[in-house]
């Protein structure tokens, strides 16, 4: 097998190619889809269509070219070959009783799932891998969002802190390249900005402005963890708002930004409608910002909305690496009363604050104390992680490091 970090998601992975004729793996270039699926895989045959000539053997020939496989096949990239889809349809549907014949990955879900729905709809499963999360990078089972809030986690309380510090990773960020390869994010975030968000987006958008693109995309890390208000953000960028609303949808299907929706349970309170924009991956960010080095962060203002994106980003990556849909949303009122985060586990509401500072305030808990009073849960799970490193109850509330995330 592939020597690889394990991945969250290989669970759900195995499950649903036990249980699908087809599992779609989608995500950012660079999140590791190949090599996770050719270490589960690894009897399958495999072929990737950014090969030029086997990218026009599927598009001129698909019947001939799914014909070549007599068992079941890893297809990467299959996005570059859309025809594809209705091809494999017709085979699955020919023997129903198969399950996990075709693993297909990618990483534009915008052309993904538009094929998926009009061709495989009930026939596949989809799943999202994200960069490394912080508990695949050291090693240790995803916080377990269930519990939180409720108690400090036994093994919690006993856990020291990683060999990294909270501004190394917040500056390297997660894809696996970087962590795999020792690179440095200095060299490598550049070439992969060009590489694949200038390129991949650009061909789907048919940008003629590449520098009103770039403009625009740094714009929004300039507004990470702030309300989207794309008026005035076509506006800044000099584009119309159509053209920004397109940009942004494509950013977002494209794992590059997450829109967190806000929370309607009003409590008699007028709310914020608007949703709040960050970006899934702080290297990323810390780049697109132009921040140059670890030890920069501790002075840019910047450093509260970097830490709130990787709080937000580990919390999605925990719902997706499990197989699950972001259950998270944020909650604000008119008059400026707002939770960061709320955790919807299915069972209850959990709100979730995050805070950079290194030790804990009083006032930390007030955004968590007002939203419990309101909802008329005052004893209710509440949490807040910070950029300590100690694990601890105060005023009811759990109190979690960084880095159990």
């Amino acid at each position: 097998m592939i020597s690889m970090i394990n991945r969250t998601l290989t669970t759900r992975l195995l499950k649903a190619a036990s249980q699908f004729p087809v599992v779609t793996l989608t995500g950012p270039r660079q999140s590791g889809k190949t090599t996770l699926v050719r270490a589960v895989f690894e009897d399958y045959a495999y072929l990737s269509l950014e090969l030029p000539d086997q990218r026009r053997f599927a598009l001129q020939d698909p019947r001939g070219f799914l014909a070549q496989f007599d068992g079941p096949v890893v297809l990467d990239e299959v996005q570059r070959a859309p025809d594809l889809f209705s091809y494999i349809q017709v085979l699955v549907d020919e023997q129903t009783d198969r399950t996990g014949r075709f693993i297909l990955t990618g990483s534009q879900n915008f052309l993904l799932l538009q094929s998926i729905t009009q061709s495989l709809a009930g026939r596949c499963a989809v799943l999202h891998l994200l960069p490394f999360s912080l508990a695949e990078l050291t090693g240790r089972e995803p916080l377990s969002l269930e519990d939180l809030g409720r108690d400090i986690p036994v093994k919690a309380a006993r856990t020291a802190g990683p060999k990294f510090g909270l501004q190394e990773i917040l500056f390297k960020g997660f894809y696996p390249r970087i962590h795999d390869k020792g690179l440095s994010p200095r060299d490598w975030l550049p070439d992969y900005y060009q590489a694949y968000i200038e390129r991949d987006v650009r061909n789907v958008l048919n940008v003629g402005d590449i520098e009103a693109f770039g403009r625009f995309i740094r714009l929004c890390a300039g507004r990470s963890g702030q309300l989207l208000n794309l008026s005035g953000l076509a506006s800044d960028c000099g584009v119309s708002h159509s053209t920004a609303r397109r940009w942004l949808s494509v950013l977002e299907a494209s794992f590059i930004v997450a829109l967190l929706r806000p929370h309607h349970q009003n409590f008699g309170k007028r709310l914020i409608k608007s949703p709040k924009i960050y970006f899934l991956d702080t290297g990323l960010l810390c780049f697109l910002l132009q921040i140059r080095s670890p030890q920069d962060l501790n002075h840019r203002a910047e450093r509260g909305a970097v830490f709130e994106s990787f709080v937000v980003a580990e919390l999605i990556k925990n719902f997706l690496h499990r197989g699950n849909p972001p259950g998270i949303t944020f909650w604000r009122d008119s008059a400026g009363h707002e939770v960061d985060v709320i955790v919807d586990t299915g069972s209850g509401l959990i709100p979730f604050e995050t805070k950079s500072a290194q030790t804990v305030a009083d006032d930390f808990f007030n955004a968590l104390a007002y939203w419990r009073r309101l909802a008329g849960a005052t004893g209710s799970p509440a949490a807040l992680v910070y950029g300590g490193d100690l694990s601890f109850k105060r005023s009811g509330i759990t109190v979690l490091p960084w880095f159990l995330l």
